[in-house]
């Protein structure tokens, strides 16, 4: 907790008195303004109900990955565009930068994120700053190092000031002991990768976190996203929507999974919508901090068939990646999402041929605006 990190700042700043062998300690003045605070288990009093509050003023973290930037798309849309700052340690494309508010931040570092809530006065913060699980296989070091020491910076920092906190899971936060078909929101969690494994962590201290400290934390169990508008990002999901790209593009498609591999998949626009719709609902309503999310389950023999009414000549392959096919092996195969159906009233909108539909009616659109761009 903060009062910690900075109690162990004061003892290293402890001083050698000249001329005796006592030790005086210099302890910052701002480790006194916070201290943990001992609350009941429903710990709902930072749970303002929306309608109460002006608009939360949002930052989001990771925000130049897959989901961030249509996050914020949907929140500025809501809330006003200076309200939403998305935020990432890379450079952003123009596109970004001139669509509202972008800043630097880098989770690991706890003065800088610290300062950028206190000076934007955030309320709501969306961390999405990550490594994805074939990504985090590789490089397990800095995966340990973002997901994990980067969490604790954040639920610091949200303790600290009150703010409404929302941490995606994922289907990767199950394993190979799970039960897969359906998987229930309470069951063993056994994850064999880095990236399961602190998603696990991260909805355990975010419980951790509420009940003992009263932080506002939600959490969303994502299944695998699918969208049109941004490149694969190292994901074990990733082949479906790979797919689509290749089909436009060669018309060949060389899948790393087996044809027969069953995983739960969403829509973009519905994982959007749910994140907002978890972010506001009543304290009250929810009877957990961490929720399954569901929209359809398919193979990926299942969705080249949908692909090919579309694409007739399109051709698949199957080079199955071991790796990757392990850790799909390990994940659910349905999400049971009826806790979330029940508590906050979620309902999916796509299914499997809207999802194929709505893919390519977005990447026809894209090529045709490139082809004009290029003659003119």
């Amino acid at each position: 907790m903060p009062a910690i990190r900075n109690l162990s700042r004061a003892v290293r700043q402890v001083l050698q008195r000249p001329g005796c062998g006592c030790q005086v300690a210099i302890m910052p003045v701002r480790c006194l303004g916070f201290s943990p605070r001992q609350v009941t288990s429903d710990a709902s009093f930072h749970s303002v109900s929306f309608s109460e509050t002006d608009h939360p003023r949002v930052l989001i973290t990771g925000g130049l990955g897959q989901l961030g930037v249509g996050l914020a798309k949907l929140l500025r849309k809501r809330f006003g565009k200076n309200n939403v700052i998305l935020s990432d340690i890379r450079k952003p494309p123009d596109s970004v930068f001139y669509s509202g508010p972008f800043i630097y931040s880098d989770i690991l570092d706890y003065k800088n994120l610290r300062e950028i809530v206190v000076n934007n006065r955030i309320t709501w913060l969306f961390h999405y700053s990550a490594l994805l699980s074939a990504v985090g296989e590789a490089n397990v070091p800095l995966a340990r190092s973002v997901n994990i020491n980067g969490l604790h910076n954040i639920l610091d920092i949200a303790a600290e000031h009150n703010l409404r906190l929302f941490v995606p899971s994922t289907i990767g936060a199950f394993g190979p002991t799970s039960p897969r078909n359906p998987t229930p929101d309470l069951c063993i969690q056994r994850p064999r990768t880095i990236y399961g494994v602190s998603k696990v962590h991260a909805e355990l201290m975010g419980e951790y976190y509420h009940y003992r400290y009263g932080l506002d934390f939600r959490c969303l169990r994502y299944p695998g996203i699918i969208s049109a508008d941004s490149q694969p990002g190292g994901g074990t999901t990733d082949y479906a929507v790979q797919i689509f790209h290749d089909a436009v593009k060669t018309g060949k498609f060389q899948c790393n999974l087996k044809p027969d591999t069953r995983l739960p998949m969403m829509y973009i626009s519905d994982c959007l919508r749910a994140t907002l719709e978890i972010m506001e609902a009543p304290a009250e309503s929810l009877s957990m901090r961490t929720y399954n999310i569901g929209a359809m389950s398919f193979t990926p023999e299942e969705l080249a068939q949908e692909v090919q009414k579309h694409i007739p000549e399109l051709e698949v392959a199957y080079s199955v990646d071991p790796v990757r096919q392990a850790i799909a092996d390990s994940w659910p195969m349905v999400f049971d999402d009826n806790n979330a159906r029940r508590d906050w009233g979620w309902k999916h909108d796509y299914d499997l041929p809207d999802l194929v539909t709505t893919m390519f009616s977005f990447l026809s659109s894209v090529s045709s605006v490139t082809r004009i761009a290029q003659v003119n």
